[in-house]
């Protein structure tokens, strides 16, 4: 019996969330389900593949996670289930939302679900809910044991999964490049592709200000120097700090205020962001 996680776009003012908890209940009424979240904004893929990236490795190998943001449910594309280098499943279309997970931790092995008849019994009229009557009903049987990865779908070359273009980050001996991946939502601030080990070996102290600029589609949205704090209480109310974040990762973010409100501040790669070292520092 494994854990099985739930992610879509579906909010939960309506009762599509809790549909899905009941099919998985009725396979498995010993199942434990835990929420990522319900709240990716409608038919955005690339958060939905973001967080998957900030949480899948935080479950234990054999964990169940059904991924369903899916603007074209009913079209051609592919229903998959994947097998993470971690151990993990993930069962979602096929539509880039493993973007993030191929490029950072790796696919071990791909299988293509069939939609005709790997689904719920009773359900084959309905085109428009595959959550429920297609990912949660196997990602269920998963779980629970009914079946194995190898017995369901049919095996496919884990390089024929759909995917987005995404960014590197790049470090030379004076600048700093990435992209804002994604926002710390209830907070405001602005998480980058920057790892953490670029600032290591800038040796960036604790204190140290450097020169951050944000571009979108290159016109510069914000330039000041900002500290390196190891924490927001680093710095004053209302003041910029780059920190470290939960995924160890470059972080950018106001003391108890939002960044991305204040300053308009977006995601996406075309949100770039520039970090410098001052000039009177070598």
């Amino acid at each position: 019996m494994h854990k099985l996680v739930v992610q879509t776009d579906f909010g939960l003012q309506d009762g599509a969330v809790n549909a899905m908890y009941g099919v998985a209940y009725q396979v498995a009424p010993e199942l434990v389900i835990a929420d990522l979240t319900h709240e990716i904004e409608p038919y955005n893929i690339h958060d939905a593949s973001y967080r998957l990236l900030q949480s899948v490795t935080y479950w234990p190998a054999g964990t169940v996670f059904v991924s369903v943001v899916d603007p074209g449910v009913g079209s051609d594309r592919r229903s998959v289930v994947a097998k993470l280098a971690t151990g993990q499943l993930v069962l979602t279309p096929d539509n880039g939302t493993l973007t993030y997970l191929a490029t950072y931790i790796g696919i071990a092995e791909l299988r293509v679900i069939n939609e005709a008849t790997e689904r719920l019994a009773g359900s084959a009229e309905s085109h428009t809910f595959h959550g429920r009557d297609v990912y949660m009903y196997n990602a269920a049987r998963l779980a629970s044991g009914a079946i194995s990865f190898e017995e369901l779908g049919t095996p496919e070359p884990k390089e024929a999964i759909q995917v987005f273009a995404i960014e590197k980050p790049s470090q030379t001996a004076e600048t700093i490049t990435g992209t804002i991946d994604i926002l710390d939502i209830r907070f405001g601030s602005l998480w980058t592709n920057i790892p953490h080990t670029f600032f290591k070996q800038w040796q960036v102290q604790y204190n140290e200000s450097l020169l951050v600029s944000i571009y979108y589609q290159d016109t510069l949205r914000y330039q000041e120097e900002v500290r390196f704090g190891r924490s927001f209480a680093q710095v004053a109310e209302q003041e910029p700090v780059l920190y470290v974040n939960s995924l160890l990762n470059i972080g950018l973010g106001l003391n108890l205020a939002s960044f991305a409100e204040t300053y308009k501040i977006g995601t996406g790669t075309n949100w770039k962001i520039t970090l410098k070292k001052r000039r009177n520092e070598k």
